[in-house]
């Protein structure tokens, strides 16, 4: 997948609202395969629907959001789980980890799906994002900024076009937030890939090519 492109895109929700200031909603906005962008938002300004939206997961939106200029509303539910399985990885705003499962099982039930990596890899993730000693440790007993860093994790155990981050910070320090910052840059680049990501205002410190305020 090339490119994500937005046509009059706007939340049901926001039907009828005649003050609504965005440079994404009701906006005619591509974005390309290769460059990063940042998503600006206030809370409620609508940055989970809009991740949700690109995902599938929502379709609860005005306009037209197609990829490679072909309408999501038309892809079938065996192209979506294709799509999600090699073009698009999402890391949830709330982790969705499975909370029986280890922060290991976690990761490698993803990756089990495309292969896309291997366990020493998988491992080293872990340990540089100092979590490492949790890799057994069920997830419904991690820190909230352990899940999200097991989740990051998860995100990038697969192969993808577009990576959408949801908020991927917002429970981590200086410190591995910007260890995050580099193994998501890594990845992205080995990839050609794009990172989408959403911020309320303490955001994943990359090298944005856009930024827009939602």
């Amino acid at each position: 997948m090339q490119q994500i492109t937005l046509s009059q895109v706007l939340p049901e929700v926001f039907r009828e609202r005649t003050d609504l200031v965005s440079e994404v909603w009701r906006q005619e906005l591509s974005f390309e395969r290769g460059q990063h962008y940042l998503i600006e938002a206030s809370s409620g300004a609508g940055k989970s629907s809009l991740c949700s939206f690109l995902y599938g997961w929502r379709g609860d939106y005005l306009g037209r959001i197609a990829f490679d200029d072909k309408d999501i509303r038309t892809l079938t539910p065996q192209a979506w789980s294709a799509l999600r399985c090699r073009s698009m990885s999402f890391l949830f705003q709330e982790m969705r980890l499975f909370d029986e499962l280890t922060a290991w099982e976690n990761v490698w039930l993803k990756n089990q799906l495309t292969g896309h990596k291997d366990k020493k890899t998988l491992e080293s993730y872990f340990e540089a994002l100092g979590i490492a000693d949790k890799l057994h440790a069920p997830a419904r007993l991690l820190s909230l900024g352990q899940q999200q860093r097991v989740a990051a994790i998860r995100a990038l155990a697969q192969p993808f076009d577009f990576l959408l981050l949801d908020e991927p910070i917002s429970h981590l320090d200086e410190a591995n937030a910007e260890t995050l910052a580099r193994l998501i840059e890594d990845e992205a680049r080995s990839q050609g890939a794009t990172v989408l990501t959403t911020s309320v205002g303490k955001h994943l410190p990359l090298n944005y090519s856009f930024t827009y305020k939602l």
